[in-house]
């Protein structure tokens, strides 16, 4: 009696799944816990094994969706497993490739039809090699004949042709992209969403990274990047200004005394969030290696949905891909987000002399509905402080000097 598969819960709120792709197709025998299909929710992808071993008949086809507890496929466990699958069929070794009709010999005593080009040995040859069908061209040789001249010419016309296409396709929204879609327009619709700028001097950080990030690496077993600094500079940020890390909830505020940081990542299908918990505990190095971990999963798909909910802020990097500057969206519920961008030596003015400095421009989204102006250029200037003063991230953001002198 076969074995009937039906989709499995995948998390809470989640009512249908798509099938993203099929690893297996009806007839394939699968062995038990092997990749049957991956599943895509609007929040996360899934995977989908075999429960016992048989042979596998499709109940949907790829792009479809259905919903949570309705049968995907079936697995036929009482089918003999194969002993092995057909091998293709080789050609005999003395076997001829078929000569295109361009190129079949023509007989002295053969004459053109009429109407029909009739084309020379070597034009014949040049076109079966170009795939070009002789009947688009018009010989310019005796009774119409074909020559090489014409069968060049008509192989320089397909190329330019073929380099201006103007083709068109259509894909399927999937669930995770049209998600995102009406998250980016509520947000849009539904805050008071302002954007503030400032710019930061990155040479204390790449002279700090350029300094350490040796012993950093054979110490903690990974690389010292940017992405640590920022978080740890967020956190200090956050715990000054803690509107910033709040959110609406009705009619009421919800403030909160950690720092859930939201990672943007580029995944195979689209900008995810996984979250960094409690990263204002954190070392620089658990900082970097969570994100390794986190951004991993993402490009591989296997992030789950409890790495996904639940952050207080987000930081997005657009500089990785060369953005000089941008206006992020917020990314709900959240209050805020903080957008980096790409590094680009520019003249600045230090001590009254002209030089020129690794400057990174910083943005930061937030809702006006419950941080006020003052909140979010307070916030921004203490993410500059800190970066450009790393030390003060070692001290939670308080001045060393200060704190040197007890004061």
């Amino acid at each position: 009696m076969p074995l009937e598969i039906k989709v499995p819960t995948v998390g809470e709120s989640i009512n249908e799944v798509t099938i993203a792709r099929w690893n297996k197709k009806t007839g394939d025998y699968v062995e038990m816990d092997e990749l049957l299909c991956e599943l895509e929710s609007d929040k996360a992808t899934f995977e989908l094994n075999a429960e016992k071993a048989g042979v596998l008949t499709t109940k949907a086809n790829e792009g479809d969706t259905i919903k949570i507890g309705d049968i995907i496929c079936s697995i036929d466990t009482d089918a003999a497993k194969p002993e092995g699958h057909a091998k293709s069929q080789k050609p005999e070794a003395n076997a001829q490739p078929p000569i295109a009709k361009s190129q079949e010999p023509i007989a002295n005593n053969e004459q053109p039809i009429a109407n029909k080009p009739f084309p020379s040995p070597a034009a014949a040859k040049i076109l079966a090699e170009k795939n070009v069908d002789v009947k688009d061209i018009k010989g310019s040789g005796k009774d119409g004949r074909i020559t090489k001249s014409d069968a060049i010419n008509a192989e320089l016309k397909t190329t330019r042709n073929e380099n201006k296409s103007r083709n068109e396709h259509s894909e399927k929204m999937t669930s995770l992209r049209k998600t995102v879609s009406k998250r980016l327009v509520a947000v849009k619709n539904e805050t008071a969403m302002l954007t503030t700028f400032n710019e930061v001097d990155m040479k204390p950080i790449m002279d700090l990274r350029n300094q350490f990030k040796v012993q950093f690496k054979e110490t903690h077993g990974v690389n010292l990047g940017f992405m640590s600094f920022f978080t740890k500079a967020v956190t200090v940020a956050l715990k000054q200004f803690p509107s910033v890390n709040a959110y609406i909830n009705g009619e009421e505020i919800i403030f909160h005394d950690f720092c859930d940081i939201s990672i943007a990542v580029s995944a195979p299908k689209g900008l995810v969030v996984p979250v960094i918990r409690n990263a204002e505990s954190l070392t620089l190095a658990e900082i970097e290696k969570e994100v390794i971990t986190l951004a991993t999963k993402a490009r591989e798909n296997k992030l789950s949905l409890e790495e996904m909910t639940g952050g207080t802020f987000t930081i997005t990097n657009g500089g990785v891909f060369g953005s000089m500057m941008s206006t992020p969206i917020i990314n709900a519920p959240q209050s805020a987000i903080l957008g980096m961008h790409n590094i680009i030596e520019r003249p600045v003015v230090r001590d009254g002399q002209i030089v020129a400095r690794p400057m990174m421009y910083l943005a930061l989204s937030y809702d006006h509905r419950i941080i006020d102006g003052r909140e979010s250029v307070g916030f921004l200037v203490k993410v500059k402080q800190c970066l450009e003063n790393p030390t003060m991230l070692l001290t939670e953001g308080n001045d060393p000097s200060k704190m040197l002198l007890g004061i």
